[in-house]
């Protein structure tokens, strides 16, 4: 999945939400079942995630929602093959980056 998000340091949870077009409550719920997911709170408890949370949940929202994985299943792909998961899902990531490019370019004809 391709999301455009503006390059910042810290993402509010709505922000994040709409990117991904999920609930709010599913990032607070993947955030409790995820240990890789760990946003900073500010004094309010507020959720600013960084841009390895980002990619962190760009990779959980691969495995469950595009590829159908359970989440005890994505979980145990996370803990085994983190590297080989990581580095096939930055492909990906690149090669849908490059499409969408292409089909503003195709749109701009």
């Amino acid at each position: 999945m391709y999301i455009e998000l503006p390059e910042k340091r810290y993402y509010g949870i709505g922000e994040v939400a709409k990117a991904f077009g999920v609930n709010t409550s599913l990032i607070r719920f993947w955030e409790k079942e995820f240990d890789a997911l760990k946003p900073k709170k500010n004094a309010k408890g507020n959720r600013k995630f960084t841009p390895e949370d980002i990619k962190n949940l760009q990779l959980i929202y691969h495995l469950v929602k595009e590829r159908g994985f359970t989440l005890e299943g994505a979980k145990t792909h996370l803990k085994e093959n983190k590297q080989k998961t990581l580095t096939t899902f930055q492909i990906i990531e690149k090669l849908e980056g490059v499409k969408a490019e292409l089909i503003k370019i195709k749109e701009q004809l």
